[in-house]
């Protein structure tokens, strides 16, 4: 963090989250005066929208931004990379060169995937001396509050709560940029395989099954009296 500080390096709190238009966040250090009173919500066969959207953020620590993408689909390892991608070239524009990217261990950040594209992310930016570099910083296991976003989370969550109502997902994700005053892009898809692939059948091959084999009945012999 020091060497980032001292060469002017982006420090970014990497971070997913779900937000749900029928969850309701714990309200009671909001109020002075009295509690917020909110009304449980459930969802209805009929609603269009999902219960919940993804969202991938980055918390840019120095300039006090937060970087916001929506997901059609949850996080997976091709939409982490997609959302990288998206991420240095937003930095560049803002004439940065190095993010020091922190976050934790999950799949869809560690995979082989996604260290395989920010390896040949970083070589390709080394040798055209173009781009942002990305230098990970794991976070240890189960610690969120070790990253910053995590707060930002859940100061986003009580600012965008409707305390009678249900939010339409076009909603949330208009309120939720709008309090972070991030402006809102397309969504990230998440790319689903139109089929899965079949699945082999185990068939027991009985032509290979040896035949039990007969143990041979001893002789009996009739006596004649």
């Amino acid at each position: 963090m020091e060497l980032a500080a001292r060469y002017g390096w982006a420090i970014g709190f990497m971070d997913e989250i779900w937000w749900s238009r029928f969850a309701r966040p714990g309200m009671h250090l909001w109020s002075k005066d009295r509690p917020v009173r909110l009304v449980e919500q459930t969802p209805r066969k009929q609603d269009p929208d999902t219960p919940a959207l993804a969202c991938y953020g980055l918390w840019w620590a120095n300039a006090g931004q937060m970087l916001l993408r929506f997901v059609t689909g949850r996080p997976v390892s091709h939409v982490t990379t997609a959302f990288l991608d998206w991420l240095c070239r937003e930095l560049a524009r803002q004439q940065q060169r190095v993010l020091v990217l922190i976050w934790d261990n999950a799949s869809w950040h560690v995979s082989a995937e996604v260290r395989q594209w920010i390896a040949a992310h970083n070589a390709t930016a080394k040798r055209t001396g173009q781009g942002v570099r990305i230098v990970v910083a794991g976070l240890p296991t189960k610690s969120p509050w070790l990253n910053t976003i995590e707060a930002k989370w859940q100061h986003g969550k009580q600012a965008i709560v409707e305390a009678t109502r249900v939010l339409s997902a076009v909603e949330v994700e208009e309120r939720v940029c709008a309090y972070f005053g991030a402006p809102q892009h397309p969504r990230l898809v998440q790319q689903v395989p139109a089929t899965k692939p079949a699945r082999r059948a185990r068939t027991r091959d009985r032509s290979a099954t040896p035949l039990p084999q007969q143990t041979a009945q001893p002789e009996q012999t009739q006596q004649v009296a």
